[in-house]
């Protein structure tokens, strides 16, 4: 059961660091802004920062 935990632990810095690479290049990616923003509102399940907001 320690074991499921620590690993459980593991996983989840994983995912964290993971989702801040991929927050990093699709921020600076060449794609259309509109296709950035979709991409980066994904990510927001590890994000520390609030999902962005896109003008109506």
């Amino acid at each position: 059961m320690i074991l499921v935990a620590i690993m459980a632990e593991l996983m989840e810095e994983y995912t964290v660091l993971l989702a801040r690479v991929l927050e990093h290049m699709f921020h600076e990616a060449p794609f259309p802004r509109r296709i950035r923003l979709r991409l980066l509102r994904s990510l927001h399940f590890a994000s520390s920062n609030p999902p962005l907001q896109t003008a109506a």
